[in-house]
């Protein structure tokens, strides 16, 4: 998910672009009581009286543009194949291959949105992991800690009775996830740690990692965690309703 600086810039910028937008309609007589041209006074006044509008301009042009930007991404995955994010070199993959629904989640370990969506997805997987394809996509964006939690999620799949269980003992987690978490998380889910430190410096793993990072800018994803339900893209977190409402539409 973008930062909290990202998005108050975003705001700000929206509002002063609704500010400038009422502004020019004024002085072009094209709101009430200034069809004449307005004074900047007369301007002033009418805003003032009704500060309402730059508020609900700001709001529609955030429609707009969230509007746009869903149509963006379906437009990619649409020109990407959605069989991309289930390459199994990128992803790890499971649940029928003929499965008429669909999830994929592009997440990043030390991600407070990622975790935060953890438990519906962890519950949502347990319910459908005989009827939906799921895809989980290592996407670490968050330092040097997420790279080497998503090496180790990624060799993981060398043990693929194991991940899925690493995979949700790291998300669980309330601390940064270190290489200590790391370890203790893999112990937890019954890895064997020999091996999964050996595949780990496979160049497969980094390969692995450079890969998901070119699809999701092929895509447009910048921010984690990022949802693909039944080819529907969803920015941010989840919890139980928004999965469900997810599953329940078709791209």
């Amino acid at each position: 998910m973008r930062d909290l600086t990202t998005i108050i810039a975003g705001a700000l910028g929206g509002a002063l672009i609704a500010l400038v937008i009422v502004f020019a309609a004024a002085q072009n007589g094209m709101l009430p009581g200034t069809a004449n041209g307005g004074s900047g006074e007369a301007i002033r006044a009418y805003l003032l009286a009704h500060p309402e509008i730059a508020g609900e301009m700001n709001d529609k042009l955030a429609e707009r543009q969230a509007a746009n930007q869903q149509q963006a991404s379906a437009d990619a995955i649409k020109r990407i194949g959605l069989n991309a994010f289930f390459d199994p070199r990128i992803a790890f993959v499971t649940g029928p291959a003929n499965a008429k629904k669909s999830v994929v989640e592009l997440s990043d370990y030390n991600c407070p949105y990622c975790r935060a969506s953890a438990p519906a997805m962890e519950k949502f997987y347990a319910l459908h992991k005989n009827d939906t394809r799921f895809s989980f996509i290592e996407f670490p964006i968050k330092g040097p800690d997420s790279i080497v939690a998503s090496k180790v999620a990624l060799a993981a799949r060398n043990q693929p009775d194991k991940y899925v269980a690493l995979h949700f003992a790291m998300m669980s987690e309330t601390k940064p996830v270190d290489a200590d978490v790391i370890m203790q998380a893999a112990v937890k889910a019954g890895l064997d740690l020999n091996k999964l430190k050996a595949d780990m410096e496979k160049p497969e793993i980094t390969a692995a990692i450079d890969q998901s990072h070119a699809l999701a800018r092929s895509a447009g994803i910048d921010g984690t965690p990022t949802f693909i339900v039944n080819g529907i893209m969803h920015p941010g977190a989840v919890d139980d309703a928004t999965l469900a409402e997810l599953a329940a539409k078709e791209s």
